[in-house]
């Protein structure tokens, strides 16, 4: 019984995890080098991660520096970035390639609520579903009714407990979407 609930807590950590990773992804209207992670450059015509061609830097709050560790790439990462369509345009000065956020309007701030509202939304999903396999294997167990009622609700307990993560970083997001 002790496995499961183990195994349980360790999916249900991974489920968070993967919200924190896609709610990164969801922009608030700062520069943050995150929003570039997916984004891979034809290097010597190898697809390679742009994190391991270049320094990644924030000089300013709505800016993202780009410095290359070879300068013979700087036109490829331009057109990976362009490619990737993350909705900014680089600006290449011959050493570094200059990525400005713009500034959220309101209306896509409400459209960004509403992507993390979403995203949260299918980690309870996920969590349940977690919920569910657990609360099968218990039942699979040879065990009394009474043990298999209260691995039943330890495995309640740990879902609650993970719910309130989840509702907790989806307010966090949506205050750092609506702040202005």
């Amino acid at each position: 019984m002790n496995d499961i609930l183990t195994e349980t807590e360790q999916r249900m950590t991974s489920s968070i995890e993967n919200l924190d990773k896609r709610l990164l992804n969801i922009r608030a209207g700062r520069a943050n080098p995150a929003m570039l992670d997916g984004i891979e450059v034809t290097y010597y015509g190898t697809p390679t991660p742009l994190i391991q061609l270049a320094v990644i830097s924030v000089p300013e709050a709505r800016q993202l520096c780009i410095k290359p560790f070879d300068k013979s790439a700087i036109n490829d990462i331009e057109k990976a970035i362009f490619e990737a369509n993350i909705g900014l345009t680089p600006n290449n000065n011959g050493e570094t390639v200059i990525l400005n956020i713009p500034a959220l309007t309101e209306e896509t701030r409400r459209e960004y609520v509403k992507q993390a509202k979403q995203v949260a939304e299918e980690a309870k999903i996920a969590l349940r579903n977690i919920r569910q396999d657990a609360n099968n294997d218990i039942k699979k167990l040879e065990m009394t009714e009474d043990e298999i009622k209260t691995g039943q609700d330890n495995v309640q307990e740990l879902i609650n407990k993970f719910n309130k993560l989840v509702d907790q970083k989806e307010k966090e997001k949506e205050e750092e979407l609506m702040t202005v």
